[in-house]
């Protein structure tokens, strides 16, 4: 069976499919793979997958570097001719569906988180929408990653709900993401930031609450681990990130494939982010036992339990934010442990990345069997 999972780019495959990957690959499954080149395609190809680059502008709305896409991704799959193909990301989810349309090849969406377009209400939003309506009807399967993305989808006519299903995202290894020791030690308290540099993360709101709170508690670490992201409407520049680190009270770690260890020093990770499917930063900080802070917004409130796990903060609030944080730093050590208990056991029991393997495995082997008996 040839199966192609396809998403913008490289690091995206790696990062959040690669079990899942590996584990088809065991039942037999020739893999293929199906993105912008970047820094780990090398490792795709390193791991036994089948590599097609497609160049993929993200922040085009240019309707004729569309239709090219759209053309691109027809002349690969046709070339493969896979039995099914798993989308995720915007552009293939829209383009790739449509070009496996032309091919009549049956599809698995993952609405991993609806970015800036539907963040921010605009003409480019309404196109979206329309792209999706369009595309959708050709997909055999839809996954979602939380309740609000599925009923914006719903209401506004975009999909089959027939066709849907809500999956807790891309899942964590909770043999990798374990407690740590440091986490319930006397030292320097650590708050850290994790992910890409751009507005929607809520980095600005961070920095700002961060800023308030290191002139009241001068020994406490604002720490920040994540790359900038050019290809993003809402990214940070060099210079901004430069002007934020130049009074030296905020702490910049770059960024790095094993963000587990760094984990390992903090004592709770804080994510203001405007939106997402289904953080992975946070159901990994769950899998470490440690206490979150972060805003009630889709796919961040679906992994924080209020008060039990971690705190919720008003999104693009950055007031808020640090009130939440200070409540956290606050908190004595046996407090903010409890709290880190309750989010490992949490991240076993619904985040664990066997669950999601499981529901794309059932999925997948039922597409591709039916298919097979038309």
């Amino acid at each position: 069976m040839k199966i192609i999972f396809s998403s913008n780019i490289s690091w995206s495959i790696y990062n959040f499919r690669m079990k899942l990957l590996k584990s088809l690959q065991q039942d037999g499954c020739e893999i293929y793979t199906v993105a912008s080149k970047d820094e780990y395609t090398e490792k795709l190809i390193d791991e036994g997958f089948n590599f097609e680059a497609i160049n993929l502008n993200n922040n085009s709305i240019n309707p004729l570097d569309d239709l090219k896409t759209i053309y691109d991704y027809y002349k690969i799959y046709k070339k493969i001719q896979p039995d099914l193909i798993c989308h995720n990301a915007i552009k293939p989810n829209i383009y790739g569906t449509i070009a496996a349309g032309l091919l009549n090849i049956p599809t698995i969406n993952n609405i991993s988180g609806l970015g800036t377009l539907f963040i921010k209400q605009s003409f480019s939003t309404k196109v979206a929408k329309f792209l999706y309506r369009f595309s959708q009807r050709k997909a055999s399967k839809i996954f979602f990653q939380n309740h609000d993305d599925l009923n914006l989808f719903v209401r506004n006519r975009l999909i089959n709900v027939a066709k849907t299903q809500v999956i807790p995202g891309s899942g964590v290894d909770t043999t990798k993401f374990v407690s740590s020791d440091y986490n319930t030690s006397d030292s320097f308290f650590q708050f850290l930031f994790i992910g890409r540099l751009i507005y929607d993360k809520g980095i600005r709101e961070y920095i700002e609450a961060s800023l308030s709170l290191k002139s009241k508690y001068p020994l406490v670490r604002f720490n920040i681990l994540g790359p900038l992201y050019k290809n993003n409407a809402t990214a940070i520049t060099q210079e901004k990130l430069d002007g934020w680190l130049e009074n030296k009270e905020i702490n910049y770690l770059g960024q790095t494939d094993y963000v587990e260890e760094v984990m390992k020093i903090a004592h709770c990770v804080v994510l203001p982010s405007y939106r997402e499917g289904l953080s992975k930063v946070l159901i990994e900080a769950s899998s470490m036992g440690l206490p979150i802070v972060t805003t009630n917004v889709p796919g961040c409130k679906d992994v924080v339990v209020d008060q039990e796990t971690g705190f919720l903060c008003e999104v693009k609030n950055s007031v808020d934010l640090a009130k939440k944080m200070e409540k956290m730093l606050l908190l004595s050590a046996k407090e903010r442990e409890e709290m880190g208990c309750k989010a490992r056991e949490r991240a076993i029991k619904v985040f664990d990345e066997q669950i999601i393997i499981q529901h794309y495995k059932k999925a997948i082997f039922s597409l591709v069997n039916n298919s097979l008996k038309v």
